[in-house]
């Protein structure tokens, strides 16, 4: 893999700078540590390792301390007599609940988290603060704000303790991610801190509601006044912390080029350095564990499939194919609009061409619902009821078989109807008749709040695509994430994406996208867009990647049904491909998935810190 040529090349610093670097404390801040929300939980967590290899004992995280079972991910110990325990002693002598620990995930990092409502006390006073000093207004009825706007405050305050210097001699480095750790910035800036403050958006957050509310978004980019539609959105507040942060830090980053277009006309300033995200990915034999893991949740997914469609009808489970999207509901903006409109054309064109292959195509998100629909529910009941019922047969078959060998000098081969008994015959014959149904399989597997104003649903009621027998394109739609608790399914995500054929994530908005990402590290071919970060990365740094598997939708400059048709066009070639080729795809991506290690991708985050350090630090050195 090239290097992604849209990242310029930081010239190599003064000596002073890689001096400075060694002796520097690195603290990085999120919303996110040790505290699922979404993706930047995934990048922080899986960057871990290769951050500890660079930074050692210098290196430390920051988070909030609100994730209800945050005791099953943090083991809290005792603070060492180090720079960063020392500013924890401090605080908790000032006052403040301050939990030093670990975090407990790869590379067990040195992880500190502040209660943002042990403050809340104080709030009107941080508030206060932000209007005097910056101009920044904020509600009074925002959960989310109010919790962020104290976490951050708390985070200043641990890193003016840091500074100090009885605490720490070395320069200090803040990386704070998103507009929910970003408080500190303007302060620490204010206050003329010794710090070198870097800050990361992930996405912008005026980005993700223009492109889900305005047509052609992308057109119209430099003509928003963002003032004006931030107060339409109702996320003013959000916006303009995430502007004082951008325009406040020394270095301003992004995930990628599409963001940084973003940033320039919404934000108001370019990021100097892109940092595409990547994961920590383990070396293995790929000479055959991939194909064994394949299909081995393959067979998960096939049971699944089974109880879903079989009591209605059946089809050859050697001749279908798992296609799979998956990620947050937005329907625009993660292009399920376009991947519906692309799957209803391929149903027709597979049915026009008598393709003799199922496609059955997983749409894997997050929706309010009220409960598993129970039919769905009794359907997989029945089809265990019924598993277990051939199994007895089979075992009674078994014994009385093998009794029937050994006492027997007839060499033919016996009537086996005669080794099961009546009983069996009638459990077997009831099991059946519980579990056909003359109904249509369902298409989705819960019972959604306001179905109605479903976007997925209304599409496929509209066209038709309702599961019929002769449909060649069958959907499961399943509004809540999978895992090994669910009482469907029984696996869990990543062994799900395993059992896929291919991932189709068409995106409209997405400033990186770890779908497709995820597919590639598991061997799995997938769809992106070059209007998602990570497929504009892989077109311009990875040559031929529909040669190794990954598919690139076009929607920059083509509408809605040219990049409908191509998409089409993308999958039915690949219903079409041969079993051998599938196989030799997924060796392919997961060699090309060693190229998104995060012991690669980490030096353009260096990069950021020898451009902030050079711009703080150097010239006072």
């Amino acid at each position: 893999m090239t290097q992604n040529p849209s990242v310029p090349d930081v010239p190599s610093f003064e000596t002073s700078t890689s001096r400075i670097k060694k002796q520097a404390l690195l603290v990085e801040v999120a919303w996110e540590v040790a505290n699922q929300v979404g993706g930047i939980y995934t990048v922080i967590r899986s960057k871990v390792p290769s951050m500890q290899k660079n930074w050692g004992d210098r290196y430390c995280l920051l988070g909030p301390y609100v994730h209800a079972n945050v005791s099953a991910i943090f083991e809290e110990v005792e603070a060492p007599n180090d720079p960063f325990g020392r500013a924890v002693r401090k605080m908790r002598s000032m006052g403040f609940e301050v939990h030093y620990g670990r975090w407990l995930t790869d590379g067990r990092p040195r992880t500190i988290l502040f209660n943002p409502w042990s403050v809340f006390d104080r709030l009107g006073e941080i508030k206060y603060l932000l209007w005097e000093h910056h101009n920044i207004s904020l509600p009074g009825d925002d959960d989310l704000v109010n919790q962020t706007v104290a976490f951050g405050w708390l985070v200043k305050v641990f890193l003016t303790r840091l500074t100090e210097p009885d605490v720490a001699s070395q320069p200090v480095i803040a990386h704070i991610h998103e507009w929910m750790a970003a408080t500190a910035i303007p302060e620490i800036r204010r206050d003329n801190l010794p710090i070198a403050t870097v800050f990361t958006t992930h996405a912008t957050m005026l980005g993700r509601y223009l492109a889900m509310n305005a047509d052609n978004f992308y057109d119209h980019l430099p003509f928003f006044d963002w003032e004006k539609e931030a107060h339409y959105f109702n996320i003013g507040s959000k916006i303009y912390i995430e502007r004082a942060a951008a325009h406040g830090s020394h270095v301003f980053t992004t995930v990628s080029d599409v963001t940084s277009r973003e940033c320039i006309h919404l934000i108001g300033r370019k990021p100097e350095v892109i940092v595409p995200n990547g994961m920590n990915i383990r070396s293995r034999d790929i000479s055959h564990e991939v194909q064994n893991e394949h299909q081995q949740a393959k067979d998960s997914i096939h049971q699944f499939v089974q109880g879903h469609f079989f009591h209605s009808y059946n089809f050859d489970l050697d001749k279908t194919l798992y296609f799979f999207s998956s990620g947050r509901y937005e329907y625009k903006n993660k292009g399920f609009d376009l991947a519906l409109e692309a799957l209803a054309r391929l149903n027709w064109r597979m049915k026009q061409a008598n393709i003799d292959k199922t496609v059955v195509m997983f749409f894997v998100t997050k929706k309010p619902y009220e409960s598993i629909n129970p039919g769905v529910l009794q359907s997989k009941a029945t089809l265990d009821k019924l598993h277990q019922t051939t199994q007895a047969i089979h075992s009674q078959i078994g014994d009385r078989l093998f009794e029937w060998a050994t006492s027997n000098q007839d060499m033919s081969f016996p009537d086996l109807n005669k080794f099961v008994d009546d009983f069996m015959k009638i459990r077997l014959r009831r099991s059946l008749q519980t579990w056909k149904s003359g109904q249509l399989p369902p298409i989705v597997t819960h019972n959604i709040h306001e179905d109605y104003k479903d976007d997925i649903l209304n599409f496929l009621r509209s066209s038709n695509m309702l599961n019929h027998q002769h449909d060649k394109v069958k959907i499961v739609y399943h509004p809540d994430f999978i895992n090994s608790s669910s009482p469907l399914f029984g696996m869990d995500y990543p062994d799900f994406v395993k059992g896929c054929h291919l991932g189709v994530f068409p995106s409209y908005y997405e400033p990186w996208g770890y779908t497709p990402l995820e597919c590639m590290v598991s061997g799995v071919p997938a769809v992106t867009s070059d209007l998602a970060g990570f497929g504009n990365y892989i077109e311009q740094s990875m040559p031929n990647t529909e040669q190794n598997g990954m598919y690139v939708i076009n929607r920059k400059n083509k509408s809605f049904d040219e990049a409908a048709n191509q998409l089409t066009d993308v999958m039915f070639s690949f219903v079409q491909g041969k079993r051998a080729d599938r196989i030799a795809a997924r060796y392919k991506l997961q060699e090309a998935a060693k190229n998104f290690d995060w012991k690669h991708l980490t030096r353009h985050y260096e990069r950021a810190y020898d451009l902030v350090l050079e711009r703080v630090f150097a010239e006072e050195s």
